[in-house]
C-alpha cells in the first residue's frame, strides 16, 4: 500500500487539506527533523508561511528507549511526563538529558546556522513531519511547541497510525493526516521513495 512518490509528492496532498491557513500572517510552519522538513518545506510555500524546523529531542526510558518520558526542545525547553519520570532514578534521568542535550544543541547550530532562536508567541505552529507512527516524537514537539508559546498547535502529516492520531488528538489543537491505514507497521511503507534526509537537504530547505 503506497499513498506517496516521495516527500514533496507527500507535502502537496498536505498542503490541500491546511489551505484554511493559506496567507494568514500568525503561522508558522516546522519540520521536524530531518525527514519532517522536505515535506514542511512544500506546505510552507503552499501556504506562504514563513518555515522553520523544530528540533525535538525524545527523552527514551533507559532500558526501553522508544518509550519517552519526555522531551527537550530549544531554548532550554524540557517537558516531563511525571507518570514515567517519577519511576526513574534521578541520576538516570540526568544521564539521557545530558546525552540528548548535546545532541539538540549539535543539531541546532547546525541547523539555524546563525539564524535568530525560534519563538512561537501568539502564533499558530503547524508541526510537519514525514509520518506518525508512534507519535511520541509528535506529541514531545506539541509540549515544546506551546512552552515555545504557540497560542495554536496543529500537527499535519500525510500519514498515521490510528492509535497515535488518536493520542495527538488529544494534545495538539488539530491533527491533519489524510490516511490512517489499520494495518500501519513503518512510515517507509506508504512513499515509493523515503531515502534518509541528509544534514545538508536541510539546511538548503531553510535557504541555508
Amino acid at each position: 500500500m503506497t499513498f506517496y512518490r516521495d516527500r514533496v509528492d507527500a507535502g502537496r496532498a498536505l498542503a490541500d487539506q491546511l489551505a484554511d491557513l493559506a496567507g494568514r500572517p500568525d503561522t508558522s510552519v516546522l519540520g521536524l527533523v530531518r525527514g519532517g522538513v522536505p515535506v514542511a518545506a512544500v506546505v510552507a510555500e503552499r501556504l506562504g508561511a514563513p518555515l522553520d524546523v523544530l528540533v525535538v529531542r525524545k527523552l527514551g526510558l533507559p532500558q526501553a528507549p522508544e518509550v519517552a518520558f519526555g522531551a527537550l526542545g530549544p531554548g532550554g525547553v524540557r517537558v516531563l511526563n511525571p507518570e514515567l519520570a517519577d519511576r526513574l532514578d534521578p541520576e538516570r534521568i540526568a544521564e539521557v538529558v545530558r546525552r540528548e542535550a548535546a545532541e539538540l544543541e549539535r543539531r541546532e547550530q547546525l541547523y539555524r546556522a546563525g539564524r535568530p532562536p525560534l519563538s512561537l508567541d501568539g502564533r499558530t505552529a503547524v508541526i510537519v513531519d514525514d509520518g506518525l507512527a508512534t507519535g511520541a516524537t509528535a506529541r514531545a514537539s506539541v509540549a515544546v511547541a506551546r512552552r515555545l508559546g504557540a497560542q495554536r498547535v496543529v500537527v499535519a502529516v500525510p500519514v498515521g497510525s490510528p492509535e497515535a492520531y488518536a493520542a495527538l488528538a488529544t494534545e495538539a489543537d488539530q491533527v491533519v493526516c489524510p490516511h490512517r491505514p489499520e494495518q500501519f507497521g513503518a512510515v517507509s511503507r506508504f512513499y515509493e521513495d523515503f531515502r534518509e534526509v541528509s544534514d545538508d537537504e536541510v539546511t538548503a530547505a531553510l535557504g541555508g
